[in-house]
């Protein structure tokens, strides 16, 4: 599949998680009397990334995450000229989702957008109010996760046709964990679309969930090559 088709599917299926992640946390986690709550967003994370495995896995690798272009390639999954395009249109269609989620959301009167708009922070702008280092800990050693499992359901080893589910279960699993410490990012593009909305603080902020599951996904692409050697 070539470059620009391969790009383009990540940019539909990273607007659709953040659309349909974040969507479920603006417009649905505290919805009078009927709200989803912390593990209704959980799942709607997991959900968008399992749709999306089946739906552009065969086309791109439905990577939907710089965080996790990066840790494929760190353990020697992709090639290094795929790593810009790939996060360039991660990014974009997470500008793009955010961008119609705004649009839907702003239908209701006293909407502030301001308020967060499910953005990723620490602090006074943590759920749970978790500072700096329980932040970057968090973030670093949830997505160091998420790569290993990606890494290891997705091994030309492992049982085949269930990645997409061990994926998804997993990002809902991380969810579950960190909502309360950062809102969770593990994916910095997921951070970028809504903070980009949200502006101030969470832009501000925002360095944190560059950097962090960056780290994460070097130390598990190094850690898996390591494990998976058969030497």
């Amino acid at each position: 599949m070539n470059l620009a088709k391969r790009a383009s599917a990540e940019f539909l299926g990273t607007a659709w998680l953040v659309l349909g992640g974040c969507g479920s946390a603006v417009l649905a986690a505290a919805f009078p009397a009927l709200g989803i709550g912390f593990a209704g967003v959980a799942l709607a994370f997991g959900l968008t990334v399992v749709t999306m495995a089946y739906a552009i896995g065969h086309i791109s690798g439905c990577h939907l995450n710089p965080a996790v272009t990066i840790g494929l390639w760190a353990g020697g999954r992709i090639p290094t000229g795929d790593i810009l395009p790939y996060v360039v249109a991660q990014v974009a269609g997470a500008i793009f989702g955010a961008g119609l989620l705004y649009l839907i959301a702003s239908g209701k009167a006293g909407f502030d957008v301001h308020a967060g708009f499910a953005s990723n922070g620490y602090g006074a702008h943590s759920p749970g109010g978790y500072e700096l280092t329980a932040a970057l800990t968090c973030e670093i050693v949830l997505t160091a996760f998420f790569l290993l499992v990606i890494l290891g359901s997705t091994d030309k080893r492992a049982p085949a046709g269930f990645a997409g589910l061990a994926i998804g279960l997993s990002l809902t699993l991380i969810h579950l964990i960190s909502i309360p410490v950062t809102n969770t990012s593990v994916n910095p593009a997921r951070s970028t679309g809504p903070a980009l909305f949200a502006g101030g603080w969470a832009l501000d902020q925002l360095w944190l969930f560059w950097v962090a599951p960056i780290i994460g996904a070097l130390i598990a692409g190094a850690v898996y090559r390591w494990l998976g050697n058969d030497d």
